[in-house]
């Protein structure tokens, strides 16, 4: 006898079916379903993969603080903690972004972590509260390279575990043969709504709030009446028609300032900023920017964060002082990924 057991596995016939106990007592899932166990290995294989080819690409991986004294780096409501030695209130991160630019304020060129990430949020199949998250960062590189390495890393993961690059996933086949979509913001939604064009609004003006907040609701978008922007509408109307709809690998670019507190403004099209994100069986799986370098515009964007959290947004950020003052050594152009 090697060992005791005092419990008996479940019924080798009807195996472990209640999700709920497969879930909480992952050892009987894995012991009982072999499927399991393939994907536990195959995550292990894909992560591995991952650190390799950022490794060969120069890619340097440097840990940074889980605890913080500002959250930053995402819109996403922290979870809350207390330092008693220090008598100090901090959060778990939400995103390693900021420190990470800080290593490129510092002389690093190349960045990355892969790590856990913290969110006190709901949970669903979508939705965990502590995930695994990559960010990296490149100094003297911008989104179009960003999207490039986006094509490579994802492919380079797919063939470490499968000999294709169609992958079966629900009801679909997803092809990630490149080159993958490349498609605007604007334009996209514009797709879903024929009659109305976003580009032709000018976003100083009210008057052009209000038309977009109409066209909105005329398009079954909920919730658009406590937006203050053009951009904001923008954006909710993509997320309700749009995301859904994004079955195949697709980069959306091109987002409204309004929602992208850290993204260098767009060099040729002024309210939009230099962002992609990545979407496949129509939900976003990478966020991507030129990053903002501009200590000045960053404050002021930080600022804008902090009058949305101080007017209930539990998902805003504040100023983050300690980033700023790193930002005013002077950063590097630099493209970053999450």
């Amino acid at each position: 006898m090697l060992t005791k057991s005092a419990l008996p596995l479940p019924d080798k016939f009807h195996g472990l079916t209640d999700i709920s106990k497969r879930y909480r007592q992952r050892h009987l899932d894995l012991i009982v379903n072999s499927s399991v166990r393939e994907t536990f290995r195959k995550r292990a294989i894909i992560t591995s993969t991952l650190r390799q080819k950022l490794n060969e690409l120069g890619f340097l991986e440097i840990e940074t603080p889980v605890l913080h004294n500002e959250p930053g780096g995402a819109e996403a409501k922290p979870f809350e903690t207390y330092h008693n030695s220090m008598g100090m209130e901090l959060t778990l991160r939400i995103a390693t972004e900021l420190h990470l630019k800080r290593l490129i304020v510092g002389g690093f060129h190349k960045v990355y972590e892969l790590g856990r990430i913290f969110r006190n949020e709901g949970i669903s199949t979508r939705h965990n509260p502590e995930f695994t998250s990559v960010e990296l960062y490149q100094a003297y590189a911008d989104y179009n390279d960003m999207m490039e390495l986006t094509e490579d890393l994802i492919c380079g993961m797919c063939s470490s575990v499968s000999d294709t690059l169609d992958i079966e996933y629900g009801e679909n086949t997803i092809s990630l043969e490149r080159p993958w979509r490349r498609v605007s913001m604007h334009d996209i939604v514009k797709e879903q709504m024929p009659e109305f064009d976003f580009s032709q609004l000018d976003s100083s003006k009210s008057a052009s709030l209000q038309l977009a907040k109409d066209a909105a609701k005329a398009n079954g978008v909920p919730k658009v009446d406590s937006l203050g922007s053009v951009g904001e509408v923008l954006n909710a109307c993509f997320e309700e028609l749009c995301e859904p709809t994004l079955i195949q690998p697709t980069f959306v670019i091109d987002y409204p300032v309004e929602v992208s507190p850290l993204a260098k403004p767009h060099r040729s099209k002024p309210g939009l900023t230099e962002r992609f994100e990545l979407f496949a069986s129509g939900r976003e799986l990478a966020n991507s920017f030129s990053e903002l370098t501009d200590p000045v515009d960053q404050r002021k964007r930080f600022e804008a964060q902090a009058a949305k959290k101080a007017a209930g947004d539990e998902e805003a950020c504040g100023v983050d002082e300690e980033f700023l003052v790193a930002l005013e050594q002077g950063m590097p152009p630099t493209g970053g990924l999450g």
